[in-house]
């Protein structure tokens, strides 16, 4: 009796489990039919990823040949434009510099409150889709799992966080800031212990939430319209609610084109400051020369090794270096965290982390109105633009590691942690450069003055085991920018060809040389400036794409909250419909059997 009871049992799951499967696909295919509609520039797809339409897979548009793969439109616009600005560059250098002097103070002085607004409001727009009532929703859909577990994810989010930025600037910003207070802190004198607290504030509100909170946007963006939508993993994906399948059209290349060029842009800006430490730990242990000639050279070099590494494929380059490169990072960091004042960079860890919390608001919205001063200029709208046009590429790394988070594990994972860890090491590069400074041991302000690219190896100087040191960051610096090369050659790559995955390994050469050719010219036109001028000009224009980016999400988050309520509501409803049928067949049962054996008992 008991065996033909659970057989029983087990085939009315069965029963249950394929009726509720089929309920949630009605119900799915319903909802999708009778959700609201957005009326502004929705247009209805033809081929939609939301219904039974056949799909269009990536590259579809491709032209193929000579071994190339690529999207035509987005590519050859895109090295046209490149090709104009680098020829234009070389063959008037002097008028290059100036020009570029009189963009970065133009732009800075006119749409900088712009780009300090738009970076406020991507932090509010993270915290919205994290704690409303999208928080639940899952990347890649309701049954979709995590690929890594919670802590592999995290290694590889703090991965992303660092690189040569944190290496250029860890040391000479603070040092900068300690020297020259930012006018925000108005009647703070110079080399001060208020100076000091004042210059780790500021460099922690430059590398904290801000820049975290944009890659989380425009990384949720990918991850969501790719794993929960199948649309390739492009950033004219993200339009998609808006423009429907005109992302395929006119609108997607331009939006394309643009993250292209914000893309590569953004990393010749970091491999440019790379190479620049590059030679100067080298003109710091041999004595190289420290001129933009050595550093051309340099980059020449450098981006041959990262061609070596893209032939070398994923598994093999890319991922072991940056493997080897967090290792190498983190023992640099602890042993400078044992030898150093300890006590002083992790009392400073705590206190800063307490001053950058109490800054945040007031420092988030400053403009400098009421001041006849643009420090802001070399500065904040420096970082948020570089930020921005650098967001395609950390956000694509992002996207590709989060399948199977909620949204709200998403944001705050993104922000928090790799937040946490570049504040620790703030902590303990800046706060052993200050306490050396402050100290009277060794003048590391000279050498940021002299070359801020010179500032890390003035500071390991005074260390046990200097050149060794010194030695392991120039490996670090090269490394970096090897992987940044190798990584951003991908995502260019990725964008060029339409969002196919397994576009050809001589496409990515291309790509990874043009990138050393572009860090190169702009190193030529006036370095560090030129950079900076080269980071904000298109930093600029891809904020207003990001901007509408962020509503585009919301309305695909949505549409898709929409369709999950109502499949619950018709799971939850089949399911009380099946107990309650379980319940009528029973008493229905119970009272055959009660009337069949009551004539027995009476007889």
């Amino acid at each position: 009796m008991t065996h033909y009871t659970d057989e029983r049992t087990a085939k009315e799951k069965r029963a249950l489990a394929k009726k509720l499967k089929q309920v949630e696909r009605e119900a799915r295919r319903k909802a999708i039919r009778e959700r609201d509609r957005f009326t502004g520039l929705q247009i209805s797809p033809s081929a939609s990823y939301e219904d039974d339409a056949p799909r269009r897979e990536p590259g579809d548009d491709n032209w193929s040949g000579f071994g190339f793969d690529l999207h035509p439109h987005v590519t050859f616009v895109s090295s046209f434009v490149l090709i104009v600005f680098i020829l234009l560059t070389l063959m008037w250098q002097e008028e290059a510099a100036a020009f570029f002097d009189g963009a970065m103070s133009l732009i800075t002085g006119t749409m900088g409150w712009f780009l300090i607004l738009v970076s406020n409001l991507f932090i509010l727009a993270a915290l919205y889709f994290a704690l409303s009532k999208f928080g639940h929703i899952r990347i890649g859909g309701v049954d979709a799992k995590p690929e890594f577990t919670r802590l592999g994810w995290y290694a590889m989010l703090l991965s992303a966080g660092m690189g040569i930025g944190l290496m250029f600037w860890s040391v000479g910003e603070p040092m900068y800031h300690y020297q020259t207070p930012s006018p925000m802190f108005n009647g703070i004198d110079a080399e001060t212990p208020e100076a000091a607290q004042a210059a780790m504030g500021v460099t922690y509100f430059h590398w904290g939430i801000h820049p975290w909170a944009i890659y989380a946007i425009v990384a949720l963006g990918l991850a969501f319209f790719a794993y929960n939508r199948g649309l390739p993993l492009t950033i004219r994906s993200v339009f998609y609610p808006l423009l429907g399948d005109k992302i395929y059209g006119f609108w997607g290349n331009v939006i394309d084109i643009l993250s292209v060029l914000a893309t590569l842009v953004g990393l010749a800006t970091s491999l440019g400051l790379g190479v620049q430490q590059v030679n100067a730990g080298l003109n710091h242990l041999f004595g190289v020369g420290l001129n933009t000639q050595n550093q051309v050279i340099l980059i020449a070099v450098i981006t041959g090794f990262a061609t070596m590494s893209v032939f070398a494929g994923l598994d093999a380059g890319v991922k072991r270096l940056s493997q080897l490169n967090m290792i190498m990072a983190a023992v640099l960091m602890i042993f400078l965290l044992v030898v150093g004042p300890t006590v002083y960079m992790l009392s400073g860890f705590s206190q800063n982390l307490g001053f950058y919390l109490t800054i945040l608001p007031e420092m988030s919205l400053w403009t400098e109105t009421f001041k006849e001063t643009n420090w802001q200029g070399s500065w904040t709208v420096f970082y948020w633009a570089w930020w921005i046009s650098w967001s395609p590429f950390v956000g694509m790394f992002i996207a590709r590691i989060s399948k199977g988070r909620t949204v709200r594990e998403f944001i705050f994972g993104v922000i928090v942690i790799p937040t946490l860890l570049s504040f620790l090491w703030m902590s303990v590069f800046g706060g052993a450069a200050l306490h050396l400074q402050a100290s009277g041991v060794a003048d590391i302000a000279a050498a940021v003055n002299d070359d801020v690219a010179k500032a890390m190896f003035a500071m390991l100087d005074n260390f046990p085991i200097a050149e060794v040191l010194s030695g392991v960051a120039v490996i670090l610096v090269t490394v970096f920018f090897v992987t940044s090369s190798d990584s951003g050659s991908l995502v260019v790559d990725h964008l060029t060809s339409g969002g196919k995955l397994d576009s050809p390994t001589t496409q990515r050469v291309f790509w990874a040389i043009m990138e050393g050719v572009v860090a190169a010219v702009l190193l030529i036109g006036g370095g560090l400036a030129t950079l900076q001028t080269a980071a904000v000009s298109t930093g600029l224009p891809f904020a207003l794409v990001l901007l509408v980016g962020v509503y585009a999400l919301y309305v695909g988050l949505n549409e898709e909250l929409y369709v999950e309520t109502a499949v619950t509501k018709a799971v939850t409803q089949a399911e009380d419909d099946h107990k309650l049928q379980e319940v009528v067949e029973s008493v229905v049962q119970s009272t055959t059997e009660a009337a069949g054996t009551e004539p027995a008992r009476s007889g």
